[in-house]
C-alpha cells in the first residue's frame, strides 16, 4: 500500500483489510461468522446485488447469511484485488475489487464496507457488494458520453 498513510493509518489500513480477509476466508469455507462478528450488531446496512432493497440490521442480514448462504459457499481462492481503506474521525472506508470462482457463482464484485471504531473495536456499518460492470442493464444510459 502506498496511499501517502502515516505511519498509524498504515498500521489501521493493515489491520481492517486483515480483518476483512479473516471474514472472506470463513466466508469462501461456507462460514457466515466472520462477517456477522465483523458488521455492526447495533448500527448495520447493506447493499447487495442479490437484494432487491436495503437490509436495515444486523438481524435482517444475519437471517438472510444463515439463510442463502451459510454452508452453500465455497471457493478454493479468491482475488482481494486493489484495496485502498480512506480514514475519517472514528471511520475508515474499505474499497477493492473481489473475484472468485464460487460454488454458488462466478463472484466479481466493487466492495464498499464503511467501518466505525467501537468501544470494543472496528465494525462495518455500512457493506455493499455490487457487480462490477460499467451500467446495470435497468440503467438508462447517458445522453452524452462522459470520459473518465
Amino acid at each position: 500500500m502506498n496511499f501517502n498513510y502515516t505511519p498509524e493509518q498504515e498500521k489501521l489500513a493493515s489491520h481492517l483489510i486483515k480483518l476483512e480477509k479473516n471474514a472472506l476466508d470463513k466466508f469462501y469455507q461456507g462460514d457466515v461468522s466472520g462477517y456477522l462478528d465483523l458488521w455492526s450488531k447495533d448500527n448495520f446496512t447493506y447493499f447487495d446485488v442479490n437484494c432487491a432493497e436495503r437490509i436495515d440490521d444486523w438481524q435482517q442480514i444475519a437471517d438472510f447469511m444463515n439463510k442463502n448462504v451459510a454452508g452453500k459457499m465455497h471457493a478454493d481462492s479468491y482475488d482481494f484485488h486493489n484495496p485502498r481503506v480512506q480514514f475519517g474521525k472514528d471511520m475508515a472506508v474499505l474499497t477493492y475489487q473481489l473475484h472468485a470462482d464460487t460454488s454458488m457463482i462466478e463472484m466479481h464484485y466493487n466492495v464498499i464496507e464503511v467501518f466505525q471504531k467501537t468501544e470494543d473495536g472496528w465494525h462495518v456499518i455500512h457493506s455493499t457488494w455490487d457487480l462490477i460492470q460499467p451500467f446495470s442493464p435497468n440503467v438508462k444510459r447517458p445522453k452524452t458520453n462522459v470520459a473518465v
